[in-house]
């Protein structure tokens, strides 16, 4: 018999991240070449027209493992039965906008989308968070959807740690399938740590293969946290395709069994590991058990560098907690 579809919510559907996604989702590339899935496509009224057209593209494409389409403006029926939710859609921030009005008006977005996830979702749903700002959206969402476990949130990281692998690969005149276990740690923002002390390159510690201190504490950092901007300046649109990549990877490194050696890149509702405050939506290294569970990499150890910059963003996180507080928009 074949497995009975699982439902998909994407947000912003219509949108340049969600263009790049649904056709990945809806061949079989998140969750796998023997999962039927039923798209349920969210997205504001103003752009249904648009989303119209994109259904339309879904349909033509014939895919065997696309069992249904459902495309709304309506939050209770975007939600209904869905196992995965990916929140794509959010308000970026704009000229002139300062970090609470950007929290404010996400929050507009993610309160009631975390209280329709409550309402409407699976039992066994799982909710990963693309839109900006990734983490503190996630909290709003989880905190306004206290039904749903806190392990059940995720907000992305992975493009970042992509991103990281990519330049000590090239550095390091490699393929990117050597470089192993390279942990984002924080907040997906200018103040998130790619740890490169802790990452291996061939199986060997990165600091032995690429010997540059200067460049890994320098160049290295600031271009995987300036990337984001790099590719709007050179395109003249934020980063659409990768994206989209790096939310396809984040769910198949959930729902498979991280290799040994390594770990997948993902922020998550903290527990106090390493320190970091509890609740925090938080980057950390995690590890996969290839049955729906997983768990932060334990006995990483950092030096007084590392320590400097994983305390800065804690205090990022920390400080955009506090304003969402302010805002009455988490306890």
């Amino acid at each position: 018999m074949p497995n009975a579809p699982v439902h998909v919510t994407v947000t912003g559907a219509a949108g340049q991240i969600g263009y790049q996604l649904l056709f990945r989702i809806a061949s079989g590339q998140l969750l796998g070449a023997d999962t039927p899935v039923v798209l349920r496509l969210l997205e504001i009224e103003p752009a249904m027209k648009a989303l119209e057209g994109v259904v339309m593209e879904l349909d033509d494409c014939a895919f065997p493992l696309l069992a249904g389409i459902e495309a709304t403006s309506d939050l209770d029926v975007a939600f209904t039965n869905t196992s995965w939710a990916l929140l794509v859609g959010s308000i970026p921030r704009k000229a002139g906008m300062e970090r609470g009005d950007l929290l404010s008006v996400n929050g507009g977005i993610f309160k009631p989308q975390g209280q329709a996830i409550a309402k409407n979702a699976a039992s066994d749903v799982r909710v990963l968070v693309v839109g900006n700002p990734c983490n503190t959206n996630c909290l709003i969402a989880r905190e306004n959807a206290p039904e749903v476990p806190a392990d059940r949130w995720f907000a992305m990281t992975r493009l970042d740690e992509n991103r990281a692998k990519t330049q000590l690969a090239k550095k390091a005149g490699v393929s990117v399938a050597d470089v192993a276990q390279l942990a984002i740690w924080g907040n997906h923002s200018a103040t998130q740590f790619p740890d490169f002390s802790n990452s291996t390159i061939a199986g060997k510690p990165t600091t032995e293969v690429i010997t540059d201190t200067a460049w890994l504490e320098g160049d290295f950092i600031t271009t995987v946290q300036k990337r984001g901007a790099a590719i709007i300046e050179a395109r003249g649109l934020s980063s659409a395709a990768s994206a989209a990549n790096a939310a396809i990877d984040t769910v198949v490194g959930l729902r498979t069994k991280t290799a040994p050696g390594d770990s997948v890149s993902v922020a998550v509702a903290s527990r106090g590991e390493y320190g970091t405050p509890e609740g925090l939506q938080f980057g950390f290294p995690i590890v996969a058990d290839g049955e729906g569970g997983w768990s932060v990499l334990e006995g990483l150890s950092h030096d007084e560098f590392a320590k400097d910059r994983i305390a800065k963003t804690t205090e990022e996180l920390v400080g955009e907690r506090e304003d969402v507080r302010g805002l009455g928009l988490v306890s």
